[in-house]
């Protein structure tokens, strides 16, 4: 009987398996993809209704049937790591799967940053690096204002290989890498990320409503796609329009400010650091030229040569003798252009660049590299005195209006909800950089007040779609930037948010904080370490996920006060020694400045005011001098706690 029933169920796969209706599979189910080991494969598509499939990977198989509407779900055992394997879906078959470790990272533009920004930095880490077993998923960038989308764009799984890297999120590349070589099992990475963007931007309206109505009306506001994409169109015409009247009135493009031939003489120098345009206080739309003379000797003459013109603020047209070399349409990217063989001649040569500037104040960033470098590894660096002038001057760019892809919810519906119920690991956030607007108070606030309930409400929404209240999650903690400054910030909205992250991380069992307080820059907000940060999310991982003993990051469990003396004791040794960066306050609830020294697993702060109430460290912007460690080297996060007396 047993073995009749055996037959007759194999009888019905191969049915289902042969069915000639074609399933319709969402966009992570491809060739290359990675598959979640040790826990549940879940499948999902859509078919005619009523359709039987026959569902098979490696050793499991099952059958399922489409419901009224087409749609199916069906749920494999867990299975160990392994592969490559077939996956069969009906008559769909998918090669090169993998069963591994799947992570999810998001975020923002930090997350964002790929390989090709940051290799400057790790190049013996990335050239000839390839690995089959780690392969990369990029969710492709979209939005939606009204509902939830049944898919993403098309996109596809890429393997690490030299072609394929430079393209990869930065952070995903080296927590991918490092966790491979830990654990020797394909790992599988979906980038879900875009630049600028907002928490509430990745919120369920659902999940907004009861305590941020205010969000999802803004929203409903643009509950219209022939509105939005009236607007795209209205947006991309305005600036369309903006950059042809620009090319028109500049005199520049006109009398040739690029060519070698061009005599700059009259034109005016500036220190490159100093305020480039003239009379406009800095406030300057429009274009503007600058040129410096290169002097190239006889064994670099004619040879290749990267370019290295830092980063600038915000567009910029780059010319090497007439030639145009490169441009960057935004101020963040490095500018790193190309050179090519014979344009380079010996004695005298022209860079010339046309700075476009839509939003006033064009200026070149501090500590970023302006040189040559040749072939050979020699280098030319730039003079920081360049002849400028000004090209044209302009109105505002009248393209600003509502950025949709900021809208609360809208990236949830069309870049985030699709890829549930897809099984993976844990999940990777990094972000926060756009909700650090001071609105305290005001009806709209999205700062630092109040991003640790959208980032709860975030949480605890993603977990509800993947059905998994214990979904592990790694909140990158914002990096130190901007100005430093020796004296208290009271409102300083970067130390608050970061806050708020250490706040949910701390009390949420299923969370840790990844600290980047040392990782920063002044003038980037886009700091370029982001191995070190990975191996922090990874070290936040092996005890989240493996259960693993790991070095995380410091916490303070209490401080108490005895007169002025205020200790703080934390959650592991520390390194010894003097501690800048310490502030206290009484209770007017202004912060001063306090001496503290650290020994063993405490910081004893000697206290300017009586009756100190509270005790906060490294609680600036760009808190330079913060050095505060755990004996293991690990960077404790900044904090503000009250004092028990």
């Amino acid at each position: 009987m047993k073995r009749r029933l055996s037959t007759t169920l194999l009888t019905l796969f191969c049915i289902a398996m042969s069915g000639t209706a074609q399933v319709r599979l969402p966009q992570l189910f491809q060739n290359g993809m990675v598959v979640q080991r040790n826990k549940p494969t879940v499948i999902w598509g859509d078919a005619q209704p009523g359709q039987q499939i026959g569902i098979r990977l490696h050793k499991q198989k099952t059958m399922v049937t489409a419901d009224a509407d087409g749609h199916f779900r069906a749920t494999l055992a867990p299975q160990k790591a392994g592969g490559p394997y077939q996956l069969t879906i009906g008559t769909t078959v998918i090669n090169d799967v993998m069963i591994g470790d799947v992570w999810l990272c998001a975020g923002q533009s930090n997350m964002d940053v790929t390989i090709e920004r940051v290799y400057p930095q790790y190049p013996d880490e990335i050239d000839h690096y390839e690995n089959s077993k780690i392969r990369y998923f990029r969710v492709q960038t979209d939005k939606d204002t009204h509902a939830p989308k049944a898919d993403v764009l098309p996109t596809s799984w890429k393997p690490l290989t030299q072609a394929n890297v430079k393209g990869f999120s930065a952070i995903s590349y080296f927590l991918a890498k490092r966790m491979f070589e830990q654990t020797g099992v394909a790992q599988g990475v979906i980038c879900n990320s875009l630049g600028g963007t907002p928490v509430e931007a990745w919120i369920s309206a659902d999940s907004l409503l009861s305590e941020f109505p205010i969000m999802v009306q803004k929203t409903m506001l643009y509950d219209n796609p022939e509105m939005v994409a009236a607007q795209d169109k209205a947006n991309n015409m305005a600036n369309n329009r903006w950059s042809e009247l620009l090319d028109k009135s500049d005199k520049g493009m006109a009398e040739g400010w690029n060519s070698e031939a061009y005599n700059d003489k009259d034109w005016r120098t500036v220190n490159q650091y100093s305020t480039l345009t003239q009379g406009y206080h800095g406030n300057y739309r429009g274009a503007l030229w600058l040129r410096q003379h290169l002097n190239i000797d006889s064994k670099h003459a004619g040879k290749a040569a990267r370019l290295l013109v830092g980063t600038l603020f915000d567009m910029d047209y780059t010319f090497v003798n007439g030639r145009e070399v490169g441009r960057t349409y935004y101020q963040y990217p490095p500018r790193r252009y190309q050179i090519p063989t014979g344009l380079l001649h010996e004695g005298d040569n022209v860079l010339s660049i046309r700075f476009i500037s839509k939003y006033g104040i064009p200026h070149f960033i501090h500590e970023k590299p302006y040189m040559l470098i040749f072939e050979d590894g020699d280098t030319l660096r730039l003079s920081e005195q360049w002849k400028v002038q000004e090209g044209a001057l302009m109105t505002t760019c009248p393209s600003g209006g509502t950025s949709i892809q900021n809208l609360p919810s809208v990236l949830y519906n069309a870049m985030l909800y699709p890829l549930a119920p897809y099984t993976i690991n844990g999940v990777v956030w990094y972000q926060g950089e756009s909700n650090t607007g001071a609105n305290d108070g005001w009806v709209e606030d999205n700062g630092p007040a109040v991003y640790g309930k959208l980032l709860k409400k975030m949480m605890g929404n993603w977990r509800a779609l993947w059905n998994n209240e214990q979904l592990p999650f790694c909140i990158v903690q914002l990096a130190n930037f901007m100005a430093p400054s020796e004296q208290p910030q009271p409102r300083s909205a970067w130390a608050r948010l970061r806050e708020a992250q250490r706040l949910v991380a701390i009390n949420d069992p299923f969370a840790e904080l990844a600290v980047a307080i040392d990782m920063g820059e002044t003038v980037d907000i886009h700091p370029l370490r982001k191995k070190e940060v990975a191996d922090r999310v990874g070290a936040c991982m092996d005890h989240l996920v493996y259960g693993k003993k790991a070095w995380l990051s410091p916490q303070p469990v209490k401080a108490t006060a005895n007169e002025r003396q205020v200790t703080v004791s934390f959650n592991q040794p520390m390194l010894s020694g003097e501690q800048p960066e310490f502030e206290v306050c009484d209770a007017s609830g202004r912060f001063v400045n306090a001496k503290a020294t650290c020994d063993g697993s405490t910081v004893t702060i000697e206290s300017p005011v009586a009756n100190p109430v509270r005790v906060r460290y490294a609680f600036k912007d760009n808190p330079l001098k913060a050095r505060l460690q755990s004996a293991k080297a690990v960077p404790a996060s900044p904090f503000e706690i009250a004092i028990e007396h």
